[in-house]
């Protein structure tokens, strides 16, 4: 395989940058070409395709989100759009596509490999909510900005001895509000995955009251309910004084953290190697801090991604 293409797809992640200069200057190394394609699929129907040389991805490697853009393009899914990218690839000669991206990403990916174009996918994603891997590009830098806040706002909550509850990003996932919170020292956690009792939650609150807390702080998943609902419901078990900070699109911004320039540097690069080889319907993942690959279709279909709920635990053992 001597011409390969990038794109990225999707909510971007902090990280995504790390891997495009990855892939890029990685394929180079090999010998090969490489093709930037803009925003996602959508730039990949219309043929917003241009050639990567080493320049093009110098200086990017510490910068959030994606000098490739992304977009939502649904009409992907369709029988139509698929032919059309493809008929893009085969025009500019590229005979492999690394996807860097979240779950639809991956069913885009999932869909050229069904009709026997190669493609390896990426996870970058601030959710950690993808099969296949232990951690996604994009998470250790989600949460610590999540972390940065929530000390921040206890600091505000001890002044006026103020519940705060904290809603995290995370679509459907609670891996972002676990990690923050056991790292925040959160009163309490809820996530999607775990059922919770607000009177349990409010005589939480009210026992840290009584023995003189002065603060109070909730980590809430998006996944679950708004904050001000939560709020809503949890005042109906007493006043605590609530407030809530909706930390949002804030969360998926900034210079990615080591930790996700090493690890979109390793699959990055790894995704080439799979490509050079010839091999794609492939999936890139970090289980056991090594670098895998697994089967696209397989990953997709089989399995689920589920959070480390021995954090939950901990959480519940050491927040009293």
């Amino acid at each position: 395989m001597k011409r390969i293409a990038i794109l990225t797809s999707g909510g971007d992640a902090p990280g995504m940058n790390a891997a495009i200069r990855a892939v890029t200057r990685k394929a180079i190394f090999e010998g090969m070409e490489v093709y930037g394609i803009n925003y996602g699929y959508a730039g990949l129907v219309a043929g917003d395709i241009k050639k990567l040389d080493v320049p093009d991805v110098g200086d990017i490697i510490q910068k959030g989100g994606t000098c490739l853009y992304s977009a939502r393009y649904p009409e992907f899914a369709s029988e139509e759009g698929q032919l059309k990218g493809i008929e893009q690839l085969k025009k500019f000669g590229i005979e492999g596509l690394v996807v860097i991206g979240g779950d639809g990403s991956y069913h885009g990916a999932l869909a050229l490999t069904r009709r026997g174009f190669p493609a390896v996918g990426i996870p970058g994603t601030i959710d950690n909510d993808i099969p296949g891997t232990d951690f996604t590009i994009g998470f250790d830098t989600a949460i610590n900005t999540v972390l940065d806040a929530i000390d921040r706002i206890r600091d505000t909550a001890t002044s006026h001895v103020r519940t705060f509850i904290i809603e995290v990003m995370g679509r459907d996932a609670g891996d972002i509000a676990l990690w923050a919170g056991v790292a925040g020292g959160a009163d309490d956690i809820i996530i999607p995955e775990h059922d919770f009792d607000m009177e349990s939650v409010a005589k939480k609150v009210r026992i840290g009251r009584d023995r003189g807390k002065k603060h109070c702080l909730i980590i809430l998943a998006e996944g679950v309910m708004p904050g001000h609902e939560f709020a809503e419901k949890l005042s109906e078990y007493g006043d605590f004084h609530s407030r809530v900070s909706v930390l949002g699109h804030i969360v998926r911004g900034g210079s990615p953290t080591a930790r996700d320039r090493v690890l979109a540097s390793k699959f990055g690069a790894y995704a080439v190697d799979l490509l050079k080889a010839g091999r794609g319907g492939l999936c890139v993942g970090m289980f056991d801090n090594q670098v895998v690959a697994t089967d696209i279709v397989e990953t997709l279909e089989s399995r689920k991604h589920q959070p480390d709920l021995s954090l939950y635990e901990l959480n519940h053992q050491i927040s009293f």
